[in-house]
């Protein structure tokens, strides 16, 4: 149902951090992120109970245009659904790599090792599926739906970090195949592939290295 009258306010409850602490809780949150890193090479081993249910009510805990809240995650843990998935998404990555990405874009990729190869998907304990809400049937329209879901994305990643649990952003185009995997409408368009689970023991990551403050920071 659309909203069409005022909402109700009540009385702010912020945060009760002292002046002094700021900065030094906002760098610790940093060094904790900062250790964050996308994983490819997942430990198949079960996730702590709750674990998933928590990192999405942080989730959707983002703001969102006109607080319509289009977002939808779709918890996949069981395996013949993966391996549909993971099939379906190699499909697609076989046109990419093969056919539709450009020389350049290609270029960028190879750094990483990337390829049409997708066994993470299988492998991970759970995948994320994240879909936009679309105007539908029993939804209303949604407004900045992209950004509200990248923001919405931004503290999934963050909260599952904080468990202790590894990710991977996976983009697959198209993403229509997803809809029918996970069984949803068609007015929810998917827009990120997560699978979440700890790293494997021998698992390892491309030496990167961040851009310092400066260059990304302008101060007017």
């Amino acid at each position: 149902m659309v909203q069409t009258k005022p909402y109700p306010t009540v009385p702010l409850e912020p945060m009760a951090v002292p002046t002094g602490q700021a900065a030094e809780r906002a760098r610790a949150f940093h060094d904790v992120m900062a250790r964050r890193r996308t994983v490819r090479d997942f430990d198949p081993r079960p996730l702590p109970d709750g674990v998933l249910d928590w990192a999405v009510r942080t989730a959707a805990t983002a703001p969102s245009g006109a607080h319509v809240q289009p977002w939808r995650f779709v918890v996949v843990t069981d395996p013949d659904r993966k391996r549909r998935l993971r099939e379906a998404a190699e499909r697609e990555e076989r046109e990419f790599y093969g056919r539709r990405a450009s020389p350049e874009w290609l270029a960028a990729l190879a750094p990483l090792g990337t390829d049409w190869r997708k066994p993470f998907l299988e492998t991970a304990p759970a995948v994320i599926v994240v879909f936009e809400v679309h105007k539908g049937p029993r939804t209303p329209r949604p407004y900045y739906t992209k950004e509200s879901v990248g923001i919405a994305v931004g503290l999934l990643l963050a909260t599952l970090h904080q468990a202790g649990l590894a990710t991977l952003t996976h983009t697959p185009s198209p993403m229509r195949f997803l809809n029918e995997v996970c069984e949803r409408p068609e007015e929810e368009r998917a827009a990120y592939v997560i699978p979440v689970g700890y790293p494997a023991p021998d698992a390892r990551v491309p030496d990167l290295r961040r851009k310092e403050l400066e260059d990304v920071v302008v101060r007017l």
